[in-house]
């Protein structure tokens, strides 16, 4: 299994790479790609500028084998899933969640894709704790 924690944001370089890894299937007519990047929030009047992401690898690595294994059976024409997550600081306006999905056709692509960002959401253990420049902060679940 590739890499699912990446330090720091998920840059323009690496977001690039990974398509490429993903492309050349001539049994894939569909590639569905989603990419989150850190809003620039509220937080009680102040704006947040960046989102400082913790995670316990060794149980990214299990839940992310059970998402795909569940995401496999769910949907019989899926090719390939990859989801790359952000570890550190990632300041508003940069990315920190890569998921792409491979597929012979569109719409199990994109349900694919849809089903695997709301596991993530529910269960994948990375932790976000927002950041202001007046080194005020919060939790997020």
């Amino acid at each position: 299994m590739a890499d699912l924690l990446i330090k720091g944001p998920i840059g323009p370089d690496l977001t690039a790479s990974v398509i490429s890894g993903f492309t050349g299937d001539k049994a894939c007519g569909a590639y569905s790609l989603f990419l989150g990047q850190v809003r620039e929030d509220e937080m009680n009047g102040k704006k947040v500028e960046a989102i400082e992401y913790s995670a316990y690898d060794s149980m990214v690595k299990k839940e992310a084998a059970r998402i795909e294994g569940i995401v496999h059976k769910a949907f019989s024409d899926i090719k390939k899933i990859r989801i790359l997550h952000s570890t550190g600081i990632v300041k508003t306006g940069e990315i920190s969640l890569l998921v792409i999905v491979s597929a012979g056709h569109r719409d199990q692509a994109t349900r694919a894709c849809r089903h695997i960002l709301e596991m993530i959401k529910e269960n994948y253990p990375v932790w976000k704790k927002e950041l202001c420049g007046d080194d005020s902060h919060r939790w997020l679940t």
